[in-house]
């Protein structure tokens, strides 16, 4: 019985060590945020079908620009442009029914995304979860740099 007791005990504190020591949810899906990004002061935001004013683009896209744009406005550590040859960074949105995402982009050479995350629902109204993630990137980045 002793012997039962005992691995069972075992059992939870293995258990309850392996718990402890995985990663946070929210801290696993952000992907780590690129140094080169620390310099950016000027974003542009558009959809990966168009920007804004595309007369061909989703509501649903139009409406993450918006999101997107009102939140970076609201953080104050960008300045929005309108034209993507203004900017120092790209972030392009797209917003579905399944799953949002949100990359950003190198203005001057944008084959290949710097950084990209994508949630469900993260680019709506209110909380955006995908450009929180963004800031705190951008600002762990920035303070490790010296900005």
């Amino acid at each position: 019985m002793k012997r039962y007791f005992f691995l069972a005990i075992s059992w939870i504190a293995v258990t309850a060590v392996s718990a402890m020591a995985a990663p946070a949810p929210s801290i696993a899906k952000a992907p780590a945020f690129p140094g080169i990004l620390a310099n950016a002061r000027y974003v542009y935001v558009a959809s990966y079908d168009g920007d804004q004013f595309d007369p061909n683009l989703l509501p649903q896209d139009r409406e993450a620009i918006g999101n997107v744009q009102n939140a970076i406005q609201n953080w104050g550590k960008l300045t929005l442009v309108y034209q993507p040859s203004n900017a120092d960074i790209i972030i392009l949105v797209t917003s579905r029914p399944s799953e949002d995402v949100m990359a950003v982009y190198d203005a001057h050479e944008h084959a290949n995304f710097l950084w990209r995350v994508m949630q469900r629902d993260g680019l709506q109204s209110g909380e955006t979860p995908l450009v929180t993630q963004f800031e705190k990137g951008f600002e762990t980045v920035s303070e490790h740099s010296g900005n």
